[in-house]
Order: C-alpha cells, then structure tokens, then sequence
C-alpha cells in the first residue's frame, strides 16, 4: 500500500496530550488510533495506508481485539503516523530532523586514500582475481558432500551463535557455486550445484529473516526459488515459500503468509515422494498464518492436520536432510505457538513447556526463542513469578546468540511487562536484564 510522500503532521495539541503521550509509552494503539482519529480526523483506512497495515487489521485493534507488538510494525506507526520515535520507545526517526538542518555528506577529495599495506607474504586482491581466471576447477561427487558438509556445518552454528559472523561466508560461497555453473558439467554434478546453491540462498535469507533485514531476505529467498526450479525440486522450493511464509508473520502481513504457505503445500502435494514430515511442517506453518489473521476454526485444523501428517512418519521415510529438525518436540512446541498466536494462553502454556524441556540444548537461538514465548504466555496468565523466572532463564541463551527476532521477542515481553514494573520479581528480572544484555532492548533502563 503506498503512503503518501509526505504524511500529515499530527496536532501539536494531540502529541503533548497527557492521554496520547499514556498510550503512545504504554505502546497501546487501541487508544492512539481512537486518538488520531478524533483529534486529527486520520480515519482507519488512512492509517492503515499511511503504516502498510490491512484495514481489518486496524478494526481489529481500534476494537480492542489484537494488539501490535513486532518492532517493524511500531515503526512503520510512528513513520506513518509521524509520532516521534522517542514517544514509541524508539530512536530519533530520520524524517524528524528538518532538512534545514541537514548537513550533506561532504564527498571526498579526489585523491584516493592508500590502501593497507598487504603483508609481503600475501598477494594482492588483483593478483588472485588474474589467477582465478587461470584456474580449472573440476567439481567432482566429492566436492558436492564438501560443500553440503559446510552447509551443515553451517546451519548447526547457526541455530548456537546466530548468522551474523557466518553470513559472509555463506555469501562468498554460494558465489563459488554460482561462478562453477557457469561452465556446462556432467548433469548429476550439475543437477547437485544447483541443489546446493539452493540451500546457500536459502541459509543466506534465513540469516537476513533472523536480523530483520527482511527486503534482503526477501530477495535470497527468491534466488534459492531459482535454483530449485532449475532442477525442478518442488519439494525444496515448498520449504523455500514456507521460510517466506514464516517471515511475513513477523512483518504483520498474514495475507501475504497464507499465500506463500498455500503455494508451498501445492508445490509439495506436486512432488514426488513428499514425505509425511514435510506435509506436517507445512501444515503448522498454515497454522501460523491463520493464526495471524485470527481465525480459530482453520488454525485448529491445520494443528490437527500437522499431527496426523506426523503421526505417518516411518523411520524408513527418505526425508530431505533440510526437514530433519522437525522432530516431535518441534511439532509441539510450534503447536504451542501456534495456539498462543490465537491468544489461546492456557492451552499454549504447557505444550511449550513440555517441547522446552525436550529441546536440544545446542540449540542456544530455539531455546532463547521458545522461552520467552513461554515467558509470555505465562505472564498473560497472569502468572508473574513464572514468567519472570522463565524470563531470566531465557536470558543466558539470549546472550549468546545474534538474533534480532529473540532480541524481538525480549523486547515484547519486556513491554509486556510494564504493568507490573514495581513488583520485586519483575526488578529483579530487569536487574539481571541489566547485568547481560544492557544494550539489546530499546527503552530498557540502563546500567
């Protein structure tokens, strides 16, 4: 939806209005639409034009009924509705400094700084580019499970640390692999390049999804499509739009999530030989997006279609390697989710329990992630001491990973917890929030 090239300022009146200034520190956007729309005469499908939200979405929340928690989302409101970052708990948004005051980027002189000295025992960058073009490279069968063994190796530093550090990596390789396709090979080594450059594309988005930097995501998500169509792996490309489907949940676009995930169950019901765990990872995937739009009845029935898919799995069932996380606590834990999505807390709560104590414990991002779903989920229950406690847990495997989707949730349950700030188990949560991560939540108190 576009938004006008320059939206319209707010009231000088509304923005230090004691009510809107409440809701906007409290993030309650049932109260500032009603707000924005009698005091500025901003009517809800303008607002839902101006911050790229559906217009039953707005309804929903001027009703009371969802509320708006993904940071992407607060800040596509405050550019939006142009209410200044610090009012939202952000930082300062660009557009609020005039151009006026804006002091361009001085370019620079046209004398070119030196470059680094290169230690004498290395060549330059431009020797080595003249020295690849002299290079034969002959991938054989052997340098397909090399690379697929990186790509292991890969995913399991991923899910321990996050995919920050390795993402140049990931990059560099899969520009290998693209530059070895350039050169007609054998069609079993061809058919393999094109698989992994596939997972590389896929890995790389994934990296991109996590951090939130969504529009690049978007586009490695796409090239990995490409090269799954090339060898015509419909199988692959059902867990490509799946990871799409995943990331448009967390940019508050369920339209948009439940078409990927449909697309994906098609291209999967089109492959041959798709195993019973691939339909039911795809079936809780579905369960998200009808989540996101709030209908109860079709999430209940993708949940119910995912474990009867799982309940089908054979061991001797040739799964594709990339399906292998989804094991019986995944399928539990994602219900979990998936019920919690809907606002079904008492039913959520004890699934994402039981999968948590299941869970492999290497896996520091999932184990954070799950957590403070949990946390979340048992302080709507009212359940203070244990959300807090679980919080606190979370936070060790929080630190340890570089993932702005866990920094995400940290966040939202911290917002969450406002209410209830002055308890002694919340100050001591925030006290311990404090000691580890004192510069990943925006708006937490400082050291």
């Amino acid at each position: 939806m576009p938004k006008p090239t320059h939206p319209q300022e707010l009231p000088a009146g509304l923005l230090t209005h004691p009510e809107m200034i409440n809701a906007c520190r409290a993030r309650n956007f049932t109260r500032v639409f009603r707000l924005v729309k009698s005091h500025a005469g901003i009517y809800p499908s303008m607002i839902a034009r101006r911050c790229d939200l559906t217009p039953s979405r707005v309804g929903e929340v001027i009703a009371g009924r969802r509320q708006l928690l993904h940071m992407d989302v607060i800040e596509r409101i405050a550019d939006g509705l142009r209410i200044p970052g610090h009012m939202l708990g952000l930082a300062r948004r660009t557009w609020e400094t005039p151009p006026a005051v804006s002091v361009p980027e001085r370019k620079p002189a046209k004398a070119v700084a030196p470059e680094p000295p290169t230690p004498a025992a290395l060549p330059g960058s431009d020797v080595d580019s003249i020295l690849a073009l002299t290079s034969r490279a002959n991938p054989s069968p052997s340098t397909l499970h090399a690379l697929r063994s990186s790509i292991e190796d890969y995913w399991r530093r991923d899910d321990q640390h996050g995919g920050e550090a390795l993402r140049p990596a990931v990059i560099g390789q899969l520009r290998y692999v693209v530059g070895l396709l350039k050169e007609k090979r054998p069609a079993p080594i061809q058919h393999g390049l094109f698989g992994v450059a596939a997972e590389l594309a896929r890995l790389t988005g994934w990296t991109l999804f996590d951090a939130r930097q969504y529009n690049q995501a978007r586009a490695y998500f796409t090239e990995a499509l490409q090269f799954a169509k090339e060898i015509d792996d419909r199988q692959f490309m059902a867990n490509v739009l799946a990871c799409m489907s995943l990331q448009s949940t967390y940019q508050d676009k369920p339209g948009d999530a439940l078409a990927f995930v449909n697309a994906a169950q098609d291209e999967a019901r089109a492959a041959f030989g798709t195993t019973p765990r691939v339909h039911s990872m795809l079936s809780l995937r579905e369960a998200f997006a009808h989540a996101a739009l709030g209908s109860k009845n079709a999430t209940h029935e993708a949940i119910a279609e995912a474990h009867r898919q799982f309940e089908q799995i054979r061991a001797s069932d040739p799964d594709p390697a990339w399906v292998a996380y989804f094991n019986e606590s995944k399928l539990i834990v994602d219900t979990g989710i998936a019920h919690g999505r809907l606002g079904e807390a008492a039913t959520a709560e004890p699934l994402i329990a039981v999968a948590l104590h299941r869970a492999n414990s290497a896996n520091q991002r999932g184990r954070a992630f799950h957590s403070f779903w949990l946390a979340r989920t048992q302080l709507s229950l009212g359940k203070l001491d244990q959300a807090c406690h679980t919080a606190t847990e979370a936070l060790g495997a929080a630190s340890s990973v570089a993932s702005e989707r866990v920094t995400g949730h940290l966040r939202e349950f911290y917002d969450e917890l406002a209410p209830h700030r002055r308890e002694p188990v919340a100050l001591a949560f925030e006290s311990r929030l404090r000691e580890i991560l004192p510069t990943r939540v925006s708006g937490s108190p400082g050291p």
